[in-house]
């Protein structure tokens, strides 16, 4: 026995020769079903192969000396930029009053329906900037000087009033905007009319009471965004139409890191969000706000994307593709060897 007839032994798929092969209309039909199911399997399996996944792994947050990039855009449809002020309060015993560094505001004039929804937006002017101004002057003013700073203050005041009241009987709001960087610790910032000076306040105003905080949150987030992240504070719409009140947003930050295929690093933040509202009332001394009060969490979540092993994916291909083959040929032969009784049993009828 040679080598080539050992070797021909081991064949597992022997041919037939051409002349024993019957070719059916049933098989050919099989067949086509057969090559429908294999094509449609193997494109969703490469889809599935081609398709990243995300790992999610969890550790002790290690980080430290590192700022929190706070990204703020909101409207507050009944108050007007001039009264607004951002400030920031944190663990550590800083506390920043009418932050300005890196925050804008836009003033905007909206129109409602009868509901009390914002139907459109006008821009009262371009984007505005709060100028930074250093006063250099030296130290020996004289007693003339004060008097004059004392009664452009109080112009600038009676001014002031004139046009914020002006500007909220025209119905203007303002978009606040920009990003807080703050030290990585628990802290709160609020937007509110706390930067006024109480009398001032007393007089536009004429009470807490009449402070209407209604406002929308377009974006609020602790970071950048990366695929899949949620904010959960987006597109939250608050519109008082009654007693003014104090809005809390109690919010748990999770540090998280984004790990792409390309091994690149996105640092950011995630976070769940409770929020709470407190009406007040004629009493109070307490003037509306909308504060943001945050903590971090201890535990860093690291998101890694990851592609599906190359030796699985031929694994579950040879699978469907073996197994859908083997299906069509026993549908195959079922079918032949029905037909074939099929067709003797009308044979002998016609016999007879």
């Amino acid at each position: 026995m040679g080598v080539k007839q050992v070797v021909r032994a081991l064949d597992a798929f022997p041919r037939a020769e051409e002349h024993l092969l019957q070719k059916t209309k049933s098989g050919a039909f099989v067949s086509i079903v057969g090559m429908v199911i294999m094509s449609t399997l193997f494109l969703h399996e490469l889809s599935y192969y081609l398709n990243t996944i995300t790992v999610h792994q969890m550790a002790v947050d290690l980080r430290r000396g590192e700022n929190l990039p706070i990204h703020i855009n909101m409207t507050f449809p009944s108050l007007p930029c001039d009264v607004l002020s951002v400030d920031a309060i944190d663990m550590s015993g800083k506390h920043e009053v009418d932050l300005d560094t890196n925050i804008w505001k836009e003033f905007l004039q909206l129109r409602l329906n009868s509901e009390g929804h914002i139907t459109g937006t006008e821009y009262l002017s371009d984007l505005v900037e709060k100028e930074h101004k250093y006063d250099d002057h030296k130290d020996n003013h004289d007693d003339s000087d004060n008097k004059v700073h004392l009664q452009g203050f109080d112009r600038d005041a009676e001014n002031m009033i004139k046009r914020v009241k002006q500007a909220l009987a025209n119905g203007e709001g303002c978009r606040v905007y920009g990003v807080l960087d703050v030290q990585r610790v628990a802290g709160n910032f609020h937007i509110s009319v706390h930067g006024l000076n109480i009398f001032v306040a007393q007089m536009i105003f004429g009470g807490t009471t009449h402070v209407n905080v209604s406002h929308i949150i377009h974006d609020l987030s602790f970071g950048p965004k990366y695929p899949g992240s949620h904010n959960p504070l987006d597109g939250t719409e608050r519109i008082l139409r009654g007693a003014s009140g104090t809005f809390k947003y109690y919010i748990k930050i999770v540090p998280t890191e984004y790990r792409y295929l390309s091994k690149e690093v996105l640092p950011t933040n995630q976070f769940s969000v409770s929020e709470y509202f407190s009406p007040i009332n004629e009493f109070d001394r307490t003037w509306p706000a909308v504060y943001f009060l945050y903590d971090l969490s201890p535990i860093t979540v690291t998101i890694r994307e990851e592609r599906r092993n190359f030796l699985h994916f031929i694994t579950r291909l040879c699978a469907v593709l073996g197994g859908t083959f083997a299906l069509t040929g026993m549908l195959d032969r079922w079918m032949y060897r029905l037909l074939e009784a099929v067709m003797k049993k009308n044979s002998r009828s016609l016999v007879r």
